[in-house]
């Protein structure tokens, strides 16, 4: 029984990967339409509200899986993962392409492993290591390669996405060490329970609701939010946390290097631009992910 179950696990995480790799790689497209119509604030706490209410309205009575010493870990999950990085991602793609915003996020695994020894006292093996070093030189790659294509962008604001990755760094080791034995919809929705509330204030502070009934172009960017807040947060987070659970740090937040290749193609339909470099610099970090992930990673 056991020798099946880690088979299952080990088809189930690739699965995961490929459907996580979809939706969070269409997400930054997503908030760039979004953006369009919202402010970078009324966007990142809007997601939030709403993906709270798709929470709620099917993982609710999961909380009760979560026990009073699981509380203090689901706090700081949901604020490090669920309540910053929204706004944070909002205000740097109101200055960087969305292809640019999803590549730099893939500085997360890096970020995963140097939490997780430094902060987690949990290992890597040296594969991994290697793995996330080659992903980091694609990623370097491509983000040069596109500051040639868009000199005029301000690339300052990418270390808002910096600081994202660290926050998503965070909850991969947290959730691995402290909350693998309950489920991952119990997890999601525990996170969303606390940051729902400021969440609100920000919006309503933000004018959102006396502004939505007169513009065409809010109303628009709501829809693209909504399906942001639906599949990109709500579902994907849920499929994460479960990833997590069965799989190692380093192998889930690999999803972040197979994101920026969905994200480029919607960014080169959507008129960025991208060239034979950058799809050289997709196909190192492709190899990155093989190397944290083969056999035993």
């Amino acid at each position: 029984m056991p020798t099946f179950a880690r088979v299952s696990n080990q088809k189930l995480k690739w699965i995961y990967l490929l459907i996580l790799s979809l939706i969070w790689g269409s997400s930054f497209i997503l908030i760039k339409k979004g953006l369009i119509g919202l402010t970078d604030y009324q966007l990142g706490s809007l997601r939030i509200v709403l993906t709270s209410i798709f929470l709620f309205s099917v993982g609710f009575k999961s909380l009760r899986q979560i026990k009073k010493k699981h509380w203090i870990w689901v706090i700081i999950s949901g604020f490090v993962s669920s309540f910053f990085p929204p706004f944070l991602f909002a205000m740097a793609q109101n200055h960087i392409d969305s292809a640019v915003a999803s590549i730099l996020n893939s500085l997360t695994p890096l970020a995963t492993v140097a939490v997780g020894v430094i902060l987690f006292k949990i290992l890597s093996t040296k594969r991994q290591i290697w793995g996330v070093i080659v992903g980091l030189i694609g990623t370097l790659m491509l983000i040069l390669a596109g500051a040639d294509f868009n000199p005029d962008q301000n690339y300052w604001y990418s270390t808002l996405i910096i600081i994202a990755c660290i926050g998503y760094a965070l909850n991969v080791n947290i959730i691995k060490k402290y909350l693998s034995d309950i489920s991952a919809l119990a997890v999601t929705t525990g996170n969303f329970i606390f940051i729902v509330v400021p969440a609100f204030v920000i919006l309503y502070m933000s004018g959102f609701f006396g502004e939505i009934w007169q513009s065409s172009a809010m109303q628009e960017s709501f829809i693209y939010v909504a399906l942001l807040s639906l599949f990109g947060t709500a579902i994907a987070k849920v499929i994460f946390n479960k990833l997590v659970q069965i799989a190692s740090p380093v192998f889930a937040s690999s999803v972040t290097y197979t994101m920026p290749i969905v994200a480029v193609i919607w960014g080169v339909i959507d008129g960025e631009q991208f060239g034979i470099l950058q799809i050289f610099a997709a196909t190192v970090i492709l190899f990155g992910v093989y190397l944290s992930n083969k056999r035993g990673a």
